[in-house]
Protein backbone atom coordinates (compact mmCIF):
# COMPACT_ATOMS: atom_id res chain seq x y z
CA UNK A 1 0.00 0.00 0.00
CA UNK A 2 2.71 2.12 0.98
CA UNK A 3 4.23 2.30 -3.10
CA UNK A 4 1.04 2.76 -4.55
CA UNK A 5 0.26 5.80 -1.95
CA UNK A 6 4.12 7.28 -3.29
CA UNK A 7 2.98 6.65 -6.84
CA UNK A 8 -0.20 8.84 -5.74
CA UNK A 9 1.82 11.40 -3.70
CA UNK A 10 4.22 11.49 -7.45
CA UNK A 11 1.69 12.05 -9.73
CA UNK A 12 -0.50 14.25 -7.75
CA UNK A 13 2.29 16.80 -7.34
CA UNK A 14 3.47 16.52 -11.23
CA UNK A 15 -0.10 17.70 -11.85
CA UNK A 16 -0.19 20.57 -9.51
CA UNK A 17 -4.06 19.04 -8.42
CA UNK A 18 -6.49 21.22 -6.77
CA UNK A 19 -9.22 20.19 -4.81
CA UNK A 20 -12.72 22.36 -3.96
CA UNK A 21 -13.45 22.71 -0.62
CA UNK A 22 -17.33 22.02 -0.27
CA UNK A 23 -18.94 21.84 2.47
CA UNK A 24 -17.39 18.85 5.07
CA UNK A 25 -15.85 17.80 2.00
CA UNK A 26 -13.18 18.21 -0.92
CA UNK A 27 -14.13 17.60 -4.59
CA UNK A 28 -11.18 16.67 -6.66
CA UNK A 29 -11.25 15.85 -10.28
CA UNK A 30 -8.91 13.88 -12.08
CA UNK A 31 -6.90 12.10 -14.92
CA UNK A 32 -7.43 8.22 -15.89
CA UNK A 33 -3.74 7.61 -14.39
CA UNK A 34 -4.88 9.48 -11.09
CA UNK A 35 -8.17 7.60 -11.08
CA UNK A 36 -6.74 4.32 -10.44
CA UNK A 37 -4.33 5.75 -8.09
CA UNK A 38 -7.03 7.05 -5.93
CA UNK A 39 -8.65 3.59 -6.09
CA UNK A 40 -6.09 1.70 -5.43
CA UNK A 41 -4.97 3.44 -2.82
CA UNK A 42 -8.29 4.02 -1.09
CA UNK A 43 -8.32 8.02 -1.23
CA UNK A 44 -12.58 9.15 -1.56
CA UNK A 45 -15.10 7.71 -2.66
CA UNK A 46 -15.83 8.35 -6.78
CA UNK A 47 -18.77 10.59 -8.26
CA UNK A 48 -20.66 10.07 -11.18
CA UNK A 49 -21.30 12.97 -13.40
CA UNK A 50 -21.56 13.44 -17.03
CA UNK A 51 -17.90 14.53 -17.76
CA UNK A 52 -16.26 12.18 -19.93
CA UNK A 53 -12.77 13.58 -19.84
CA UNK A 54 -12.47 13.64 -16.11
CA UNK A 55 -13.32 11.42 -12.77
CA UNK A 56 -14.80 13.37 -9.91
CA UNK A 57 -13.54 12.06 -6.20
CA UNK A 58 -15.22 13.48 -2.86
CA UNK A 59 -12.65 13.53 -0.11
CA UNK A 60 -13.63 13.38 3.39
CA UNK A 61 -11.48 15.69 5.51
CA UNK A 62 -8.95 13.54 7.23
CA UNK A 63 -8.28 12.43 3.70
CA UNK A 64 -7.86 16.26 2.32
CA UNK A 65 -6.19 17.43 4.54
CA UNK A 66 -3.93 14.15 5.09
CA UNK A 67 -2.92 14.75 1.50
CA UNK A 68 -2.67 18.28 1.49
CA UNK A 69 -0.39 18.37 5.14
CA UNK A 70 1.08 14.72 5.01
CA UNK A 71 1.76 13.92 1.86
CA UNK A 72 2.44 17.70 0.16
CA UNK A 73 0.84 16.46 -3.01
CA UNK A 74 -2.73 18.64 -3.04
CA UNK A 75 -3.80 22.25 -2.87
CA UNK A 76 -7.22 23.14 -1.73
CA UNK A 77 -9.25 26.03 -2.99
CA UNK A 78 -11.87 27.74 -1.30
CA UNK A 79 -15.25 29.52 -2.30
CA UNK A 80 -13.53 32.45 -2.82
CA UNK A 81 -11.29 30.67 -5.49
CA UNK A 82 -8.32 31.19 -3.81
CA UNK A 83 -5.84 28.58 -2.30
CA UNK A 84 -6.07 27.99 1.05
CA UNK A 85 -3.07 27.68 2.94
CA UNK A 86 -2.18 24.84 6.09
CA UNK A 87 -3.56 27.61 8.78
CA UNK A 88 -7.19 28.64 6.74
CA UNK A 89 -7.89 25.26 5.81
CA UNK A 90 -6.74 23.80 9.53
CA UNK A 91 -9.44 26.45 10.66
CA UNK A 92 -12.47 25.92 8.30
CA UNK A 93 -11.98 22.37 8.37
CA UNK A 94 -12.08 22.86 12.78
CA UNK A 95 -15.22 25.09 12.07
CA UNK A 96 -16.90 22.32 10.45
CA UNK A 97 -16.17 19.86 12.55
CA UNK A 98 -15.05 19.89 16.50
CA UNK A 99 -13.19 17.32 17.20
CA UNK A 100 -11.20 17.11 13.88
CA UNK A 101 -8.03 17.67 15.61
CA UNK A 102 -8.23 14.46 17.18
CA UNK A 103 -9.79 12.64 14.84
CA UNK A 104 -7.32 13.72 11.94
CA UNK A 105 -4.54 12.75 14.55
CA UNK A 106 -5.93 9.37 14.40
CA UNK A 107 -6.60 8.96 10.99
CA UNK A 108 -3.06 9.80 10.42
CA UNK A 109 -1.80 7.68 12.66
CA UNK A 110 -3.10 4.35 10.92
CA UNK A 111 -2.68 5.96 6.95
CA UNK A 112 0.98 6.40 8.62
CA UNK A 113 1.08 2.61 9.86
CA UNK A 114 -0.34 1.99 6.07
CA UNK A 115 -3.12 1.29 7.41
CA UNK A 116 -6.54 1.40 4.51
CA UNK A 117 -9.06 4.13 6.97
CA UNK A 118 -12.41 4.05 6.05
CA UNK A 119 -15.53 6.23 7.41
CA UNK A 120 -17.11 3.68 10.00
CA UNK A 121 -20.43 5.19 10.78
CA UNK A 122 -22.31 2.04 8.89
CA UNK A 123 -20.97 0.29 12.01
CA UNK A 124 -21.36 3.13 14.55
CA UNK A 125 -17.47 3.84 15.11
CA UNK A 126 -15.50 6.62 13.38
CA UNK A 127 -13.56 4.62 11.52
CA UNK A 128 -12.75 1.18 10.18
CA UNK A 129 -9.52 -0.22 9.48
CA UNK A 130 -8.01 -2.85 6.76
CA UNK A 131 -5.01 -4.44 6.40
CA UNK A 132 -5.02 -4.02 2.42
CA UNK A 133 -7.73 -2.96 -0.34
CA UNK A 134 -11.50 -3.43 0.64
CA UNK A 135 -12.00 -5.11 -2.22
CA UNK A 136 -9.65 -7.82 -1.37
CA UNK A 137 -10.42 -8.24 2.90
CA UNK A 138 -12.85 -7.54 5.54
CA UNK A 139 -12.05 -4.70 7.76
CA UNK A 140 -10.31 -5.93 10.82
CA UNK A 141 -10.54 -3.05 13.08
CA UNK A 142 -13.63 -0.81 14.39
CA UNK A 143 -11.84 2.44 15.65
CA UNK A 144 -13.34 5.30 18.08
CA UNK A 145 -11.61 8.39 18.79
CA UNK A 146 -11.64 9.65 22.61
CA UNK A 147 -10.00 12.75 23.57
CA UNK A 148 -10.06 13.72 27.57
CA UNK A 149 -8.78 17.12 26.88
CA UNK A 150 -12.27 17.45 24.38
CA UNK A 151 -14.46 16.12 27.32
CA UNK A 152 -14.98 12.99 25.41
CA UNK A 153 -16.98 14.95 23.01
CA UNK A 154 -18.87 12.61 21.05
CA UNK A 155 -20.14 11.20 24.58
CA UNK A 156 -19.40 7.35 24.27
CA UNK A 157 -18.14 4.48 26.43
CA UNK A 158 -18.85 6.53 29.37
CA UNK A 159 -21.24 3.56 30.81
CA UNK A 160 -20.44 0.49 31.21
CA UNK A 161 -23.82 -0.17 28.88
CA UNK A 162 -21.96 1.52 26.16
CA UNK A 163 -18.96 -0.76 26.03
CA UNK A 164 -21.65 -3.70 25.82
CA UNK A 165 -23.13 -2.39 23.10
CA UNK A 166 -20.68 -1.78 20.61
CA UNK A 167 -18.60 -4.74 21.60
CA UNK A 168 -21.50 -6.94 21.07
CA UNK A 169 -22.01 -5.21 17.51
CA UNK A 170 -17.91 -5.03 16.72
CA UNK A 171 -18.71 -8.88 17.25
CA UNK A 172 -21.36 -9.54 15.03
CA UNK A 173 -20.10 -7.97 12.12
CA UNK A 174 -16.24 -9.71 12.71
CA UNK A 175 -14.14 -6.84 13.81
CA UNK A 176 -12.05 -5.88 16.93
CA UNK A 177 -12.57 -2.68 18.55
CA UNK A 178 -9.85 -0.45 18.38
CA UNK A 179 -10.02 2.37 21.13
CA UNK A 180 -7.81 5.43 20.48
CA UNK A 181 -6.73 7.91 23.01
CA UNK A 182 -5.37 11.22 21.52
CA UNK A 183 -3.36 13.43 24.21
CA UNK A 184 -3.03 16.95 23.53
CA UNK A 185 -0.42 17.12 25.79
CA UNK A 186 -1.43 20.60 26.38
CA UNK A 187 -0.59 21.49 22.81
CA UNK A 188 -4.04 22.94 21.92
CA UNK A 189 -4.97 22.93 18.33
CA UNK A 190 -4.32 26.73 17.13
CA UNK A 191 -2.65 25.22 14.35
CA UNK A 192 -1.90 22.08 12.33
CA UNK A 193 1.79 21.88 14.02
CA UNK A 194 0.51 20.86 17.08
CA UNK A 195 -0.32 17.66 16.09
CA UNK A 196 3.32 16.73 16.56
CA UNK A 197 2.51 17.15 20.64
CA UNK A 198 -0.31 14.41 20.36
CA UNK A 199 0.08 11.19 21.12
CA UNK A 200 -1.87 8.76 20.79
CA UNK A 201 -2.38 5.34 23.26
CA UNK A 202 -3.93 2.69 21.45
CA UNK A 203 -6.22 -0.76 23.07
CA UNK A 204 -8.26 -2.93 22.02
CA UNK A 205 -11.32 -3.78 23.54
CA UNK A 206 -12.39 -7.68 23.50
CA UNK A 207 -15.36 -9.47 25.20
CA UNK A 208 -14.85 -11.99 27.36
CA UNK A 209 -16.03 -15.28 26.70
CA UNK A 210 -16.71 -17.91 29.66
CA UNK A 211 -16.59 -20.92 27.20
CA UNK A 212 -13.25 -19.71 25.77
CA UNK A 213 -12.18 -19.13 29.67
CA UNK A 214 -13.09 -22.21 31.15
CA UNK A 215 -10.41 -23.72 33.85
CA UNK A 216 -11.46 -27.07 32.59
CA UNK A 217 -10.23 -26.24 29.16
CA UNK A 218 -7.27 -24.71 30.36
CA UNK A 219 -6.20 -27.83 32.17
CA UNK A 220 -6.62 -30.09 29.11
CA UNK A 221 -4.70 -27.66 26.41
CA UNK A 222 -1.92 -27.55 29.52
CA UNK A 223 -1.67 -31.22 29.37
CA UNK A 224 -1.69 -31.27 25.60
CA UNK A 225 1.48 -29.31 25.43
Amino acid sequence: MSKIVSQLQSTLIQSDCHGLLSGCSVLLGVETEQTELLNRSCFGRPIITAEKDKQWFQLGMEEAFYLCYNLKCLKIVGEDECTKNKEELWNYMKSKIETFPTFFKAYSHLRTRNWVVRPGSQYGVDFVAYRHHPALVHSEYAVLVLSEEDDNANGRLRVWSDFHCTLRLCGSVAKTLLVLHIGKNGAGDVSPSCLERYSVEERTITRWRAEQSREGKTIVENGTT
